[in-house]
């Protein structure tokens, strides 16, 4: 007989048959009511937070979860409607100190309620899409307290009234400002704003409104500056103190649209203290500020900028064209080096380097420097002065700030062939009197005016520093073929100029004295015999002498005077008196120049080697001239300078302009052939404007001659016009 089978042992759920008391829900309510009663009572100290904690659980756990987070509602707005009447009632300063103490006192509160319904928060609130307990808290608290209606605009009006009490200097409790402000950001930034932002702008505004007209009846302008500058940093500190920091810019531009904008073109006009003022007076500090606020508004810097322009053209012009100024090219140009000088310094301390300015500057300068046609002469002039003088007490390395600068006038010039023309004149007589500072100096403008303008602008220039170097040599050479064969001959020092690279002319050769002839002959002679198929011609009016002189009572001096000046005087070796019409006759010297040197040696005092009857500074032909007996000097070499006008006289200045227009014109037509050359066909309008932009480095053309030009071209077939469009150019290949 088999054993009966066992059956498995069956483990089942435990089956929760827990009856819940009918009224538990309600005595557990009243346990967490009381809780929350003693909380706000400031009572929490004989709380059970860990029973409270489990009663709350288990209410969500038994589904009464409703009814706990409605009793919650009601319990706190009963305590925050007490609250409400409590901080109405306060009087006074003590109005915002209630307010600050209870808000603390309810956020306190809040935190402990909030604990002891965490599990509520967890599972209850986010399932069921309510509130969150400490924003339910935040929300109750705008709602209850805030918002009513005694102490909304109550707040509003306090908190307003000790911004402008702060404003007007009183010293208010920033510590209870803060907290205040920052409640309001605590409940929401819509709240900050509607309750308080907003308004504080629209007051702030309607202040600065305010204060402004009255600051700028009664202040100039840098001291409205300074006053405004005032104001803005006050705000900033403002707003870092006790206001959202989304608040600077908004409360900002409140400040710079009132103080700034609405009265920037009053500011920048003021008689006695506005931006001319400044910049006459070189108020860097003033204008820097100025700067500085403008800078913040829009369109500030641009009527800041376009009174500067203005100013600075007109002051320029005013330069340029005064005749008094015209008569010493040299100070001409210092006076717009030092021009120069004081608005780069304004843009570098005041203007922040502000690239706009320095164009507008640039601009300006360009505008009226190229006024006045004779500025290429001047700057050239000035730059001759400071190679011949260099600068008194200073260095080379002065000088090379000083043709930095020079150079920076010169990038203004629109007729930079002009400065070309005079500077090749200006720096032949330097090295050919061997009257300059420095090759090195020199040199360095060369590289200059390369690295501005291109090899092609100076390479003349360079060969005049060869053909220097070349004559050198062949000096060497000549004298060492006459070794002791010389004798008592004239010296002579021959310097050999390539045709092209010196602004030689053919002038009248004047009649050499005999002496002199001999040793000329005997140079040529040499040079030619060691030289094939080149030919010399005498550039006198180029060349000086050493003289040596005996005059009365057997003193002895060396006088240095240019070739002319020799021819001159050699004459007295053989006559006692000649006339301005005989000492033309025997050396052929144009009569122009040789009043010049006649008045040089007449008519300077302590450099009168001749004596003048009758005695005046007018030269005519009967004029009668005697060698002078009595001449003393205190120096042995005494120099005798030509009487010449340091700038060029009206006639010669237009010859100068005839021979430049006449350079521009291979100029013009090699780039119109260039530019056809690769476009082929080419409008009427749009060649004028090609050539235009291709030549500007150079000098601005003309566009009457570039169409003299174009109609030559045509002449000799180069181009031809199109026969249906007759404004049409077409490049002959």
């Amino acid at each position: 007989m088999s054993a009966p089978k066992k059956r498995p042992f069956q483990i089942e759920a435990f089956k929760h048959r827990a009856v819940v008391d009918p009224k538990y829900a309600e005595k557990t309510w009243k346990v967490l009511e009381h809780a929350i009663h003693e909380i706000y009572n400031h009572n929490a100290s004989g709380l059970s937070f860990e029973e409270l904690y489990r009663n709350a659980y288990n209410m969500v756990l038994h589904k009464f979860g409703d009814k706990l987070y409605s009793g919650l509602v009601m319990t706190m707005t009963s305590h925050l409607r007490e609250i409400s009447q409590s901080i109405e009632s306060a009087q006074g300063e003590i109005f915002l100190e209630e307010l600050n103490r209870k808000w603390a006192d309810h956020n306190k509160a809040l935190q402990m309620i909030r604990d002891i319904l965490m599990y509520m928060d967890r599972t209850f609130v986010p399932s069921n899409n309510r509130t969150p307990v400490h924003e339910l808290g935040l929300n109750l608290w705008r709602d209850v307290v805030i918002h009513s209606s005694k102490t909304q605009v109550r707040l509003q009006d306090t908190l307003l009234e000790l911004v402008f009490r702060e404003r007007n200097g009183e010293v208010i409790n920033r510590g209870l400002m803060r907290n205040v402000v920052k409640m309001l950001m605590d409940l929401g930034l819509s709240v900050y704003q509607e309750d308080f932002e907003k308004r504080f702008l629209f007051v702030s505004a309607n202040f600065y409104c305010l204060e402004s007209q009255k600051f700028i009846e009664s202040c100039d302008c840098g001291d409205y500056l300074m006053k405004a500058e005032k104001r803005l940093n006050e705000e900033m500190e403002r707003v870092s103190h006790y206001l959202d920091p989304r608040s600077e810019s908004k409360i900002t531009r409140v400040v710079e649209k009132e103080m700034i904008e609405s009265h920037m073109h009053t500011l920048v006009h003021m008689e006695k203290s506005g931006l001319v003022i400044m910049l006459l007076n070189d108020k860097y500090e003033d204008l820097g500020r100025m700067y500085n606020l403008f800078h913040r508004v829009p369109e500030g810097l641009t009527i800041v900028k376009e009174v500067m322009t203005s100013f600075i053209r007109e002051t320029g012009k005013q330069l340029i064209m005064d005749p008094d100024r015209l008569k010493d090219p040299v100070d001409f140009v210092q006076r717009l080096l030092n021009l120069k000088d004081k608005y780069d310094k304004v843009i570098t301390l005041a203007f922040n380097n502000d690239k706009t300015f320095q164009n507008a500057l640039n601009s300006s300068f360009e505008y009226f420097i190229n006024l006045n046609a004779r500025s290429p002469e001047f700057i050239s002039l000035f730059v001759d002065d400071k190679l011949r003088r260099g600068l008194k007490g200073v260095g080379e390395e002065d000088v090379e700030v000083v043709l930095d600068k020079v150079m920076m006038l010169f990038r203004y010039l629109q007729e930079k062939d002009v400065f070309e023309k005079y500077y090749k004149q200006h720096l032949a007589k330097r090295l050919l009197s061997g009257k300059t500072i420095s090759d090195d100096a020199e040199r360095s403008l060369i590289v200059k005016l390369k690295t501005e303008c291109g090899y092609q602008f100076t390479s003349k220039l360079e060969g005049m520093f060869t053909d220097m170097k070349t004559s050198h040599d062949t000096m060497q050479g000549f004298y060492a073929s006459l070794g002791a064969e010389f004798g008592d001959n004239p010296t002579l020092v021959v310097q050999v100029l390539t045709t092209g690279s010196w602004p030689t002319q053919s002038s009248p050769q004047c009649n050499l004295p005999s002496d002199i002839i001999g040793v000329c002959d005997r140079f040529k002679s040499y040079y030619l015999g060691t030289h094939n198929g080149r030919r010399l011609s005498w550039q006198t009016s180029m060349g000086t002498a050493d003289l040596k002189a005996t005059f009365g009572n057997g003193q002895k001096h060396e006088l240095n005077v240019s070739t002319y000046q020799m021819c001159v005087l050699m004459l007295f070796n053989n006559a006692d008196r000649l006339t301005c019409k005989e000492i033309e006759q025997a050396t052929s010297i144009p009569i122009s120049e040789l009043k010049r040197c006649l008045q040089s040696l007449a008519c300077v005092k302590g450099k009168n080697v001749l004596r003048k009857e009758p005695m005046s500074k007018d030269i005519s032909d009967d004029d009668a001239f005697f060698f002078n007996d009595k001449f003393t000097s205190k120096f042995f070499k005494v120099k005798i300078g030509t009487v010449v006008a340091q700038r060029e006289s009206e006639p010669e200045n237009i010859e100068t302009r005839q021979r430049v227009e006449e350079d521009r014109k291979p100029q013009i037509e090699a780039a119109i052939v260039r530019i056809m050359k690769s476009r082929k066909t080419l409008e009427h309008n749009n060649v004028i404007a090609e050539v235009t932009k291709q030549l500007q480095p150079r000098f601005l053309a003309n566009p009457v001659v570039i169409k003299k030009r174009i109609e030559s071209l045509i002449e000799r077939e180069f181009l031809e016009r199109d026969k249906v469009d007759r404004k049409l150019y077409r490049y002959l290949a």
